[in-house]
């Protein structure tokens, strides 16, 4: 435009009598200047669309495992009323409420006057069975000593008859050998004395056997380790016996195993299937702020048809006495559990019918509607079996206005997770 503005100059300056003819001239030189750049100016200008931001994350590989919370109450592996076998009188007392005790260990004796009494007779009566089998054990060595002169009184005789008749009379062979047969006679009946006698002796020694297993019951003692609980009699107090059925017999002491707690949980219908012995639990005390290790010990093979759950119990050790019975617990089951498995979060996916999809942007920054076959599934997470790679770009925010081939700027975002299933 200058270099039009300057040849114009020169036009005008050649003379005064082309005054007139230079400024028509500049005139139509600026407007084909001015026509120039006003067209130069109104050029169209290229222009591409805006993309879509979109939210995404990656696959990755990772372990996923499904689990059920199930809550109940923690109570003693082995919790028993300790009764007395016997009717008497508390004697002593030897434990109270929080007293630990071993197996084996004494808690309390009974005074029972009866069967003390009762041991002085059979022990009197084993003493005169003793007397009689040893008055028995004489009879029959003299009857044997009797019998052994005679005996050999009359094999003398009969042999000198035999070997010269004529010297010793029938007669005196025939009473040797009654006399003979007599003596054999008392043996036998001695010896059968002295067998009742004895047998006399093992009924007497047997009942003092019974009457001093009843009176060791006025021991009592803790048939296995644990805490007393409950304290139910005082010094004095006559207890009956627990085997009565005709009174209301009152338990000493209430026993509970400490060092071994058992939760018992109903677990749900659908998920007895995955239930196993040995299974390892971890119980949440939140009265404790603490998680125990515990595992399936036990469960029914039925399900119960009111609740539609099995009974499942779960050994929860106590070495440390840390846990009380009553106490409230969550026992935590894993179901399932997959180790370094592709995933992705459940947001990322499309259901429609029985296909399942997701977007992915690619390289080129465009979306690819992909189906995936999908495996575990967690509440926050799914495993992808096939359809997609570890790496790719799954697609997590709103897909309503999204269509597959449009280009989009990916963008990173954080997943949110959720909590497991917990069932009270």
């Amino acid at each position: 435009m200058n270099q039009d503005c300057n040849r114009s100059s020169k036009i005008c300056a050649r003379g005064p009598r082309t005054l007139l003819s230079c400024a028509v001239a500049a005139i139509v030189v600026a407007l084909a200047i001015l026509s120039s750049c006003s067209e130069k100016g109104n050029e169209p200008v290229q222009a591409s669309g805006p993309t879509a931001t979109v939210g995404v994350t990656k696959v990755v590989k990772k372990s996923l495992g499904r689990q059920i919370t199930l809550s109940s109450e923690l109570v003693p592996f082995q919790e028993i009323d300790v009764y007395a076998k016997e009717s008497g009188y508390v004697n002593k007392l030897l434990v109270d409420y929080g007293t630990h005790v071993k197996a084996g260990q004494l808690m309390a004796i009974l005074e029972i006057p009866e069967l003390e009494a009762q041991l002085q007779e059979d022990q009197a009566e084993i003493k005169n069975a003793a007397d009689q089998v040893s008055r028995a054990q004489h009879e029959l060595y003299r009857y044997q000593a009797q019998y052994k002169a005679l005996h050999l009184q009359y094999t003398r005789l009969n042999g000198v008859f035999e070997s010269q008749p004529g010297i010793v009379a029938q007669q005196e062979v025939d009473d040797a050998q009654g006399k003979d047969l007599a003596a054999s006679s008392q043996v036998d009946a001695g010896q059968a004395a002295l067998e009742a006698a004895q047998s006399q002796m093992s009924v007497a020694k047997a009942k003092l056997s019974h009457d001093q297993s009843l009176f060791d019951y006025s021991r009592i003692t803790a048939p296995f380790p644990g805490v007393i609980t409950e304290r139910y009699a005082n010094l004095g107090t006559l207890v009956q016996a627990g085997t009565s059925s005709s009174t209301q017999a009152m338990p000493i002491v209430r026993l509970s195993e400490d060092d071994l707690f058992r939760l018992v949980i109903p677990v749900p219908e659908s998920y007895v299937r995955y239930i196993r012995i040995g299974d390892h639990v971890d119980v949440l005390v939140p009265s404790l702020n603490h998680t125990f290790p515990g595992k399936v010990a036990r469960f029914s093979v039925d399900v119960r048809e009111d609740t539609r759950t099995m009974h499942t119990e779960v050994d929860v050790p106590n070495p440390q006495r840390v846990l009380l019975p009553g106490l409230y617990a969550n026992a935590e089951l894993l179901l399932d559990r997959k180790n370094d498995v592709p995933t992705v979060p459940v947001q990322a996916l499309n259901h429609e019918g029985d296909k399942t999809t997701v977007f992915v942007v690619n390289r080129d920054g465009e979306l690819e509607d992909r189906a995936v076959q999908v495996g575990l599934q967690t509440a926050s997470d799914a495993e992808i079996t096939s359809g997609l790679s570890e790496g790719e770009q799954v697609v997590m925010s709103d897909r309503s206005g999204l269509k597959p081939g449009e280009k989009v700027h990916p963008q990173a975002v954080s997943v949110m997770q959720y909590q497991e299933e917990s069932t009270q």
